[in-house]
């Protein structure tokens, strides 16, 4: 058997648009004479869909998309993930499911059994899960047909089953001597080498071959890395799609020996690291703006080394001719932070201007004079600043149809250290998941990418050696307010992604007075993590839709504790 891994990239609801990317693989593969071509989960309306899964009209569009790809499979076989009304009378409405296609015919049908609801996920809102694992008959082969988080319950792996059933075990005591797996893996930064690890554990556990075909691309917040792969029946791998990329990839597999003998060797070495995070964040970028409409993007540029990154993952990810970067020096800012701001933008080739706003600033001083007469200058003086600029910015956005950019990391969000309507004014929080400590890596990458081609370096080292500053007061340095951002981050990813309490933290070495102002930043800047634009996941516990933590709360983590 021949088989073909299509690597697509669906725009979420473009179901007609979709539809007709799928139907010209479908030709291209039909030209390298595939037998099988295996696509991704949902692939005709793109994962995930949320609540237009609640439109009544995006069944009917579904049934037509199918039917189209059907006519569309002239001796050819395509298997794909679509959606699937539940005409039960009870449960609900739909199943997440597979079509196995050839000549105008549906083969088969197979339904996910797993549904995940932890993270991003909420697919139980949607769909029922499958009464039962499907073995489908194909030119003599039995094929097991799973659906993504069907593939995520081994013990051996994980140390306990997540779920009661395992798809995987049935699908092999049943009798299948292929195993198909279609699915929607978004990017957390190491995952993909967990991913190979689990797939090929449970190919030689099994022993059965093992095709998991992974959607690329990004939709809203969600990464999509690709990565599709094949492994034999002893776990050794057979065929690598690429990642962060479409891709099709095609492979043989005997009649005799499955699991053996192999058409295409691996091409493809997929990034991990600091590597995979940079061509996240690049895919992310480019996909949201141009999923969303935008041809071109704004941002502020401080001088710093926050913007300095954001700038060059947007000159990349959209062409520099199509970033504009708007200093907006006020009495505060230095002049070597305007002189870097400068020279960022002449490196990466991207427009430039410069906006002073010393004279507005006076101006809102002045009217607020009366107000705040007799009051002590703090930190509503200081962020009027921000809020000019976030105005001035949304102005070039409003004029000009920019996506605007901002520019604040994780450990800023995590901590409140961010204006709101300032500088978390714009459309997409590029880098809202990147801590600090993980910034500094990411720009000396952005910089050694540049010189493989004998270019300059694109972001100052003068922007990477200087110490991190707000510049809304005179000497003012980020360490005046948060922790040295090494600890800082130590103790967020502990609290945030780790969800240790604050003793656990404590305990592994950290003052407590320390940890406790940190977790109580935390706790206490929901409210401005709600009002941010959308932004790019690369952790495993992103501010966004996998993390629903109410606004008005007053969970204490150091009251009721162990400790007193």
């Amino acid at each position: 058997m021949r088989i073909a891994m299509a690597q697509t990239n669906p725009i979420v609801g473009d179901i007609a648009g979709n539809t007709q990317a799928i139907v010209k693989t479908l030709q291209d593969a039909r030209r390298q004479q595939a037998d099988l071509v295996v696509f991704s989960e949902l692939a005709i309306i793109g994962y995930p869909p949320r609540d237009l899964l609640l439109k009544p009209s995006v069944l009917q569009q579904m049934a037509e998309a199918v039917n189209m790809i059907a006519a569309a499979s002239e001796n050819i076989t395509c298997l794909l993930g679509c959606v699937i009304p539940n005409t039960a009378t009870a449960g609900r409405p739909l199943y997440n499911a597979a079509v196995l296609l050839r000549n105008s015919t549906v083969l088969a049908t197979a339904y996910k059994s797993l549904l995940p609801t932890y993270d991003v996920f909420d697919e139980s809102r949607y769909f029922e899960p499958g009464p039962s694992v499907q073995i489908v008959s194909l030119d003599g082969y039995p094929l097991g047909l799973s659906i993504c988080e069907d593939l995520w319950n081994d013990e051996q792996i994980f140390g306990r089953q997540l779920y009661h059933t395992n798809p995987v075990e049935q699908l092999a005591h049943g009798g299948a001597q292929i195993l198909f797996n279609l699915s929607a893996s978004p990017f957390v930064a190491g995952k993909n080498e967990f991913r190979r690890k689990l797939i090929s554990h449970q190919a030689g556990r099994w022993k059965i071959p093992i095709v998991y075909v992974n959607q690329v691309g990004a939709n809203d917040e969600l990464i999509f890395d690709g990565n599709s792969m094949a492994f034999d029946a002893q776990g050794n791998l057979l065929a690598q799609a690429a990642d962060f990329a479409p891709d099709l990839v095609v492979f043989d597999l005997d009649r005799k020996a499955p699991a053996t003998k192999v058409g295409t060797p691996p091409a493809t070495i997929a990034r991990e690291g600091i590597e995979s995070i940079h061509a996240a964040l690049v895919l992310g970028l480019r996909d949201y703006a141009r999923k969303c409409g935008f041809q071109s993007a704004v941002l502020g540029l401080s001088g710093g080394i926050d913007s300095a990154v954001v700038a060059a993952l947007a000159a990349e990810a959209l062409g520099p001719q199509h970033v504009l970067g708007v200093s907006l020096p006020s009495r505060f800012s230095s002049d070597h932070s305007r002189d870097d701001a400068a020279t960022l933008a002449s490196a990466l080739g991207i427009q430039y201007q410069v906006l002073p706003i010393e004279d507005v600033h006076r101006a809102m001083e002045h009217t607020l004079a009366n107000c705040f007469a007799h009051t002590q200058t703090g930190l509503a003086e200081e962020n009027l600043q921000a809020r000019i600029r976030g105005n001035l910015l949304m102005a070039l956005s409003n004029k000009f149809g920019h996506l605007l950019l901002t520019t604040g990391n994780k450990s800023e969000i995590a901590t409140g250290y961010c204006t709101l309507y300032g500088d978390m004014c714009g459309g997409l929080a590029v880098i809202s998941d990147v801590p600090k400590t993980m910034v500094y890596p990411l720009a000396r990458h952005i910089n050694a990418l540049g010189s493989r081609t004998g270019r300059p370096a694109l972001i100052p080292e003068s922007t990477l050696t200087k110490p991190p500053s707000a510049e809304l007061r005179p000497n003012q340095k980020d360490q005046d307010t948060l922790p040295p951002y090494e600890i800082l981050d130590a103790i967020l990813q502990r609290y945030i992604e780790e969800e240790q309490s604050v003793w656990d933290i404590i305990d592994a070495g950290f003052d407590q007075t320390t940890v406790l102002r940190v977790a109580r930043m935390v706790d206490l800047n929901e409210y401005k993590r709600k009002q941010m634009p959308p932004g790019l996941k690369v952790t495993s516990r992103a501010f966004g839709m996998g993390r629903r933590m109410p606004i008005a709360q007053r969970y204490d983590p150091a009251r009721l504790s162990i400790r007193p």
